[in-house]
This record gives structure tokens, sequence and C-alpha cells, in this order.
């Protein structure tokens, strides 16, 4: 939707190099400021909503604006409605703005009383912003945005929530470096293959054990928010950029429905700072009250086992974590979090659930003990549906590391596994990844759905999927990867006789040999 409006991707691309310009370089702390921003704005913007709502039903409302505020580190109370988004950004400037900004907006930001989620994980936040100018024309540019925003559902039809999500989305699609302790976000057009593989549905109960900025919660909010228009308008849905069918109707949900999303989708994440720009980007798309928390799922602490429909998740790959943090309930003798969270999931799967996570191709091969022993979980104690491999660049620029999707269901044991090797996702597979017309993620889609009804093609594994027995991968050592079980083509070339070559061989000697005493004689 987003793609369409040439002023919305202007005003972001302003917005970002506001902060570069104006000293914040690092995308992930601009990215910070500028949520708290957008939090600042929506309290307000939502106060005022329900003020209007009130007035207009006759009602009385107590607004979160009503009443004083005691400014932390003095004894000065001010009014609540000073603290306001409309208030403070028409009446002041220069350094009385970001002075009043940063030691009263957002410390009352940080005690909110609006029932927010996100207020929680504000605990440990920092207002950051080097120098008055920078902090107005950031204001200046966002209060651009949402007039943009307002305007653009109006004239375009769309709904307002939806573009406000998409102006999330592309706000976080900058944080181009990211890539420290292995985390850097999926590929939006991944998350979908994933999500179309899995299909989530209605009041199931969601999960991403290391969600980031929740882009799979989201990718499975935005699937079944499909499947209910699909049921009740079919002729509403309209392919997206990649293929993928997707209906922008979140503002349509009635409350009971949202309630019901609202408590099927589940995050958790060691991150402070991805747990706020997870919560900020369900807020932004019409989820009011998500359910993303500061969580190590594979420590100690954590014991949720069980209780999941579905996980869909790109764990980061960190190489490895200390001993003593891991949970006692986790079997794999190992530090290795790429292992541990695949057995994490397993266990936090009920039994009939299914999982499709990212991971690195090592995991597929790998010969030692807990690479086994992991691969075990998924071939013996659950029925591994699905390896999908990806070439090296999908998740470029962040990394180059060859990664495959996996799908298993915790119970039944495999009988076959099915796989793919993608060759090609939609994009080009340098640091630019350009738009391109090949992409193989519909075909994957069709095939894994159509892969019990189609004729069986295990005699043709010189293409790029095929079904392997189960035996067969025990009897190579729970082995995983493609090239493993791909049948190799070998082209026959002919090659001239010996005698042949030699005398083509003396002819160019004799030639090249005429031509330099040819030369000679020129001198």
């Amino acid at each position: 939707m987003l793609h369409n409006n040439q002023i919305l991707k202007a005003l972001i691309d302003r917005l970002w190099n506001n902060f570069w310009s104006g000293g914040i370089s690092n995308p992930l702390t601009a990215i910070e400021q500028i949520t708290y921003l957008i939090f600042m704005k929506q309290m307000d913007d939502l106060e005022a909503k329900r003020e209007r709502e009130a007035e207009s039903l006759g009602e009385v409302y107590t607004s979160k604006f009503d009443g004083m505020f005691k400014v932390p580190g003095s004894e000065e109370e001010i009014s609540k409605q000073d603290l306001r988004w409309a208030t403070f950004t028409s009446s002041m400037s220069g350094e009385a703005l970001l002075h009043h900004v940063q030691t009263k907006v957002f410390p009352f930001l940080k005690e909110f009383e609006g029932g927010f989620k996100f207020t929680k994980a504000m605990a440990s936040a920092v207002f950051i912003m080097p120098k008055p100018s920078l902090l107005e024309e950031a204001i200046k540019i966002i209060e651009e945005i949402f007039i943009e925003i307002k305007k653009d559902a109006i004239e375009g039809g769309h709904a307002f929530q939806d573009i406000q999500g998409d102006v999330y989305e592309m706000l976080l699609g900058e944080i181009a470096s990211a890539g420290k302790n292995g985390q850097f976000r999926t590929p939006r057009h991944i998350i979908k293959l994933m999500i179309d593989l899995l299909q989530p549905q209605l009041g199931q109960r969601i999960v991403d054990p290391a969600c980031g900025t929740a882009g799979f919660l989201l990718g499975a909010y935005q699937y079944i928010l499909t499947d209910l228009v699909k049921k009740d308008n079919p002729e509403a849905l309209q392919p997206d950029e990649d293929g993928f069918m997707r209906a922008t109707v979140s503002a349509t949900l009635n409350e009971n429905l949202k309630h019901i999303v609202e408590e099927s989708l589940y995050g958790y994440d060691i991150d402070t700072t991805m747990v706020r720009l997870g919560l900020m980007n369900l807020m932004m798309h019409g989820i009011n009250q998500p359910n993303i928390d500061y969580k190590d799922t594979l420590s100690k602490s954590y014991n949720e086992d069980s209780q999941y429909d579905l996980v869909l998740a790109n764990p980061p790959f960190t190489g490895n974590i200390d001993k003593g943090d891991i949970n006692e309930s986790l079997k794999l003798v190992t530090t290795k979090t790429e292992l541990l969270f695949i057995e994490r999931i397993y266990t936090m799967l009920k039994m009939g659930g299914t999982a499709a996570i990212v991971i690195p191709q090592g995991v597929l091969f790998g010969s030692g003990k807990a690479f086994v022993e992991c691969r075990k979980i998924m071939v013996e104690k659950s029925e591994l549906k699905a390896v999908i491999s990806m070439p090296s660049g999908v998740f470029k620029p962040y990394a180059g590391v060859s990664t495959a999707i996996l799908i298993f269901t915790k119970g039944s044991e495999s009988s076959n596994v099915w796989f793919y090797d993608m060759q090609n996702d939609g994009y080009t597979l340098d640091d630019k990844r350009n738009k391109i017309e090949k992409s193989d993620l519909l075909d994957i889609v069709q095939k894994y759905h159509n892969r019990n009804s189609a004729p069986s093609i295990d005699n043709q594994r010189t293409v790029n999927f095929f079904t392997i027995s189960k035996q067969e991968i025990v009897d190579n050592n729970y082995d995983l990867s493609f090239s493993k079980y791909q049948e190799q083509v070998y082209e026959e070339v002919e090659y001239e006789e010996p005698k042949v070559i030699f005398e083509k061989l003396e002819t160019i000697e004799a030639n090249i040999i005429k031509g330099i005493n040819e030369l000679k004689e020129l001198f």
C-alpha cells in the first residue's frame, strides 16, 4: 500500500536524514527515539478520541491528562494537560521545548496510566536528543506524516490503521546495520512464505520465542485477517508485491474478534529495545495490547511448556551462551543457541502443534552429537514435514549465511520429509536486494500443500524438490541437507584425440613465430 504514496516515502526519508544529520547515526537508536515521539503523539490522539466519543454520547470521561504531575527529581508539579503532544508542540520551541520533553513529557510517558503494555517496557528507556533543532524538525515531520496518512485514508479509501502500520514497518526497514548478537530483521516476504505454509487460524495460540520487532506475529495477524475477509468478501483480496493474497482491513475488526486475536499472539525477546519496537509495531497495526514481554526463553526462568499451537521464529544465531544460564529442562548437551532454540520450540508446542523456523544450514548436516540429537527431535519425536533450503543472499545486507526453513509437528513421527531447494526469492541476492520477476515463493506454498496428493517423485531427485523417506534419513545419520539426496546430472563432454590437439597447438605456435619474425623485419 505504502509503495504507492511517494509523499509518505519522502517524509520517512526526511525523518531518517534528520536524525543522521542531527548526530544520531545508529539506526537502532534513531528508531527508538522516533518510536518514543510517536508514542507521545499516540497517547494524545487516543485520549482526544475518547474525549470526543464521551462528549458525543453525553458521558463523563476522566482523561489520563487530567490532574497534576510531579516532575521527577524536583518539587515542581505541572498540569498533565501541558504534557499533551498538541499542547507542547504548539506552544514551545528551542531549548525550552527540548527541556520540557526531556524532563517532563518523557518521564510522564514512562508512567502513563493508559493500560499500555508499552509503558511497562519503558522502564529502562532513555530519551536522547542532542539539540533542539533535531527535536523540532522531527516533530514537524511526524505531524506531516500523520496528516498525509489521514489524507491517504480519505482519498485512497485505505484504513488509517493500515497506512499507519505500513509507515512504521517502513521505518523499521531502515535498520540495515542491525546484526549485533545475531539479531536482524527477517525479510517480510520470507515471513509471508512461512505464514502461508502454516496457515494460522483464528483462536490458535501463536508465539515467537525471539520476536525482535514482531514481524512473525504481525504476519500471522495479517494472515488471520485475510482469512476472515476471504470467507465474507473474497473480492476484497488483492495480491501484494510478492504475490501473496492479503487484506488490509485491520481497522474493521469488531472488538470481540480483536480481543480473540490479541489473546492469540505472544512474543518474547531478551533485548528491551526490541521489545519496545515489537510492541509499537503491533500497536501501530491496531493491536492495542500486544502480548510481548522481556524474557529469555532459553533461561531457567522460562517454563511455558506445551502452551502453543504454532511457533514461528528466526532465532538469533549467536554461537554460544553460558552453560549455567540454560534451562534444566533442555536436554541437549550444547551451548549453541541454534540447537537449543529448536529444542525449546519443540517443548513450547502443544501436542499436534506445528513450528516453522529459520535455521543456519549447518544445523542440517553438522556431525557433532548435539547436532544429530537435535535433528532426532524433529525426525523421531515429531513429524518433520519440510526442509526448505534458501540461497545465501536472502538475509543480505545483514548477513550472507546460508539458511533453511524447517517445518515440524510435535507428536507423531516422520514418515516422509519434503525437500525444496529455493533458487529465487523474488529479489537479487546481492546487498541491494532489488525486486526481480523470478520467485519460487508461491511455487513452494503450492507444492508444499499438495505434497501428499501429488504423485511420488522419489525417483526424480534431479529437480529442485522431492520427498525422502524417514528411513533413508536415519540411515544417513539424520542428515537433512538437500545436496545429500539430490542426484547430480553430469553431461558427457567429448574431447578431441590428443594427436589432433597437439597438431592445433603446433599450428598456433607456428603462426605466433611467423608473426614475431614479420615484426622484426619492420625494425
